[in-house]
């Protein structure tokens, strides 16, 4: 480890700001996210650190670089895992791509008990997804682009450029695997990398730092209008008390609440159903739901599914629901015990998915060994551990 690297430096800061546990690297076999591997096993220990190989399925040699990324870790003494997923064919296929990874990374991190996950994403990749957000006509949180951190997602090499990356590489001659979907000018962002942003830099040199600032500048602004929305920003909202609230606020509420990015036009939508006369229940379609407004009450409704498998206890165990006052001793505490409320609201599990998770409890005693979107308990068996 070289303290003056910025890879290092980057990743070191990291790791201490985040504290001992389990870490999870997002690993495609590129560049950034190998040097990103390589940093988290030096900074904080190769029996600390997960590797994470994420198979699209996209590429006939998608899977082989998945196992070639996972055998490389573990040849550095790190454990590794590889999963495939199912891409939804659908309009953008970089979004269906995103969302299957994000998925399964958030699945794992419950399952493996991970403290947090670290993604390679650098400054280059935050100039593009604000070029990106410009052309989709993107608002000003738009603009704040790819954060630092969400929940339990960080992203240690977000203000690096890519010089960086490559002498990090080369300096310790790291193995790369190449995608040749980042070649492909079907997805937008490979055009907005190869084709706009050339032409931009030639205006100036400096493109991609001043970019990053209009997205860290963003976030500050953001930040403020959150402060004011977040009291209007759970679910049921009262519509009269936010219909006071200047517009910025009101969207900025609703976006809150919602939970997801909403395009202009049903942020639009929305805030003139809370706006609008009382007058017993209206319901909108928004991605993933609708949106119904019951009298001065504004609530979401999420269609129910039957896609998820029921769940297979091992023997001498069961599964349940977690209750309030439940405790457990997570792997990332190495024993300590905590309330499972707590434990959620340290990994930011919104109230709504919390409301649901189910844990694994012994029969014999009725101690808690896994709890969903936290992990298994210290020293249980590998076994038991529902993937």
């Amino acid at each position: 480890m070289d303290p003056a690297d910025p890879v290092d430096h980057a990743v070191r800061a990291w790791v201490h700001h985040v504290g001992p546990g389990l870490y999870g690297v997002a690993c495609s076999g590129g560049a950034d996210s190998m040097a990103l591997l390589h940093a988290t096993i030096a900074a904080a220990g190769a029996p600390h650190v997960i590797a994470l190989a994420i198979d699209h399925g996209l590429t006939p040699a998608s899977a082989a670089t998945a196992e070639a990324v996972a055998t490389w870790a573990r040849g550095q003494g790190a454990a590794a895992v590889v999963r495939r997923v199912t891409v939804a064919r659908r309009a953008s296929l970089e979004a269906a791509a995103r969302d299957a990874r994000y998925a399964a990374l958030d699945a794992l991190a419950d399952a493996l008990g991970l403290s947090t996950i670290f993604v390679g994403h650098t400054a280059r990749d935050q100039a593009e997804t604000v070029v990106l957000r410009i052309l989709r006509g993107t608002g000003p949180a738009g603009l704040a682009a790819i954060p630092a951190e969400r929940g339990r997602i960080a992203r240690p090499l977000l203000a690096l450029d890519r010089a960086a990356i490559e002498a990090y590489v080369a300096a310790h001659a790291l193995p790369t695997w190449t995608d040749p979907m980042n070649a492909d000018h079907r997805l937008t962002r490979v055009r907005v990398r190869e084709t706009i942003l050339p032409v931009l830099r030639s205006e100036n040199a400096q493109l991609d730092a001043a970019l990053c600032r209009l997205a860290a500048s963003a976030r500050e602004w953001t930040a403020v209008i959150d402060a004011a929305a977040a009291p209007h920003a759970r679910f049921p909202i009262d519509c009269a008390a936010l219909a006071r609230m200047p517009i910025a606020i009101r969207k900025r509420a609703i976006a809150l609440a919602v939970g997801r990015d909403l395009g202009a036009g049903h942020l639009a939508a929305i805030d003139r159903l809370v706006c609008a006369p009382t007058a017993g229940q209206v319901a909108l379609a928004i991605p993933g739901g609708a949106i119904a407004r019951t009298y001065d009450r504004l609530e979401r409704r999420v269609p129910l599914t039957s896609s998820t498998s029921p769940r297979v206890a091992p023997v001498g165990h069961a599964f349940r629901t977690w209750q309030a006052g439940d405790r457990m001793r997570p792997l990332r505490l190495r024993g300590r015990s905590r309330k499972l409320s707590d434990l959620y609201a340290d990994a930011r599990v919104p109230r709504d998915v919390r409301a649901t998770a189910v844990v694994l409890t012994r029969t014999t005693d009725h101690a808690i060994v896994w709890a969903e979107h936290i992990g298994p308990a210290f020293d249980v068996r590998s076994d038991l551990v529902p993937l």
